[in-house]
């Protein structure tokens, strides 16, 4: 199974956005499911169902920082680069879907949808595969 299905099979079971792109990157940032998925859950529906930024997105840029952080908790030295990863991810995402807000990509005020759940969870999971080398 390639990681897009993965991810989109833990959106069939209810996973939101946030969780199923970055739930199906688990192994490859040596974190637990469980916790990915706590951690993942107010980011859904453009973060806590505000339509802010997408939720595949948040996912995707969370998997930045499981990829890129030092976790030195004294001295951190890693965030500009991990910004800088997150900032290429929310980039080629809106460069391929023109929106990087949930509403927006729902087309939730102009009723002219630009891209589905499904298919920003794919993308995110995509770019975040090319991006940090998933």
């Amino acid at each position: 199974m390639t990681k897009k299905e993965l991810a989109i099979a833990l959106h069939d079971k209810k996973y939101n956005c946030a969780q199923a792109v970055a739930c199906a990157f688990a192994e490859e940032v040596d974190m637990d499911p469980k916790a990915i998925f706590c951690m993942m859950e107010g980011f859904g529906l453009g973060m806590g169902g505000t339509c802010g930024t997408c939720g595949a997105i948040s996912g995707a840029v969370a998997l930045a920082g499981l990829k890129n952080s030092d976790g030195n908790l004294d001295d951190p030295k890693t965030k500009a680069a991990t910004y800088q990863l997150s900032k290429e991810i929310v980039a080629k995402f809106e460069a391929k879907n023109g929106a990087t807000l949930c509403k927006d990509l729902k087309g939730i005020e102009t009723g002219t949808p630009l891209r589905s759940c499904p298919d920003c969870i794919m993308d995110a999971v995509e770019i975040a595969a090319e991006v940090l080398g998933l």
